[in-house]
């Protein structure tokens, strides 16, 4: 399992060069305009010049983007443009609020979309219809249209919630319940869907099989035929379904930060990409290749875990 393991990490490593390379060519283009937009509209060409010699977008693209890595992998990924601020430490900082949101978010999904699927797929009828529909309506209203509605309904008209901000939870455990609230809401209103949609699809199919009519053969309850033996081996493809919803959540930060003025990582890379911040941009994206490496193999070797004939190490 350990050489497993470091194959992907390695495969990991290569993926997050090949990808941080192609985001630097794609920046290199726009450095004239990056060093303009800091000394404003007046900037004449030789002071453009002189700041992007100051910034280092002079040199060769290939030292640029060697320099950057080297000092990358020593955990070191500049300074921002703009602030001044350490990229490692602001995307750290910020990460931590966006995770505050996005795993509360997820494990309320989880707790409605596995309660859900087993229900629908044990006793069928209504339950199942209403599991559908719950998966329709979850794919039928994106979470920037649900959030914009919560806040109008929760904030602007009924004043019961935060409209924006983001309160800590050291601060105020209450307060900060509150400010996420709606964002939480409208990440799982669209989450439920594909997970609710797996869970139902996997466990109807397990309790197709031949074991669970032996298991009840046996004398086994049904309680236990369902969440000891058929969810456990319907997990792996829910998990895998769960692995892209964390990584989509992580993406609809993006856009529920902006709209809640919360200051997060989602709103950290909205920020860098309209002011063209190459370093938080690099940083922002290196960051985000590791992160989506881990949990893929997270997700693997908990499959593994739960079912040893899904091993793949």
């Amino acid at each position: 399992m350990l050489l497993y393991v470091l194959r992907r990490l390695g495969t990991g490593l290569v993926l997050a060069v090949l990808v941080t390379l192609i985001t630097f060519l794609l920046l290199a283009p726009s450095f004239d305009g990056i060093a303009g937009n800091r000394l404003g509209p007046a900037a004449t060409p030789e002071a453009v010049r002189a700041l992007k010699a100051e910034l280092g977008f002079d040199r060769p693209l290939p030292v640029q983007y060697l320099d950057w890595l080297v000092h990358a992998a020593r955990g070191d990924l500049g300074t921002s443009l703009f602030t001044g601020e350490p990229v490692a430490h602001t995307i750290l900082q910020r990460f931590g609020v966006t995770m505050s949101i996005v795993v509360v978010a997820l494990l309320v999904t989880v707790v409605i979309s596995v309660a859900l699927g087993v229900l629908a797929a044990s006793r069928g009828g209504a339950v199942d219809r209403v599991a559908q529909g719950a998966s329709l309506a979850g794919n039928l209203f994106p979470s920037l249209l649900l959030a914009i509605v919560l806040v109008y309904v929760l904030s602007v008209r009924g004043d019961l919630l935060p409209a924006t901000g983001f309160t800590p939870l050291s601060a105020d455990p209450l307060r900060w319940a509150g400010s996420i609230t709606i964002p939480v809401i409208a990440l799982v209103a669209t989450g439920i869907a594909g997970l609710t949609a797996q869970v139902r699809g996997t466990m109807v199919d397990e309790l197709r099989k031949d074991y669970v009519r032996t298991l009840r053969t046996r004398g086994l309850s049904a309680r236990s035929v369902v969440l000891r033996h058929a969810l456990r081996n319907a997990a792996g493809p829910a998990l895998t379904v769960l692995s892209f919803e964390f990584i989509s959540m992580l993406g609809g930060a993006l856009v529920i930060e902006s709209i809640f003025a919360i200051a997060g990582f989602g709103g950290y890379a909205f920020e860098s990409s309209l002011q063209g911040d190459v370093p938080a941009i690099m940083g922002i994206t290196l960051f985000a290749v590791l992160l989506v490496v881990t949990v893929n193999l997270a997700v693997d070797l908990v499959n593994g875990w739960l079912n040893p004939k899904a091993r793949i190490f």
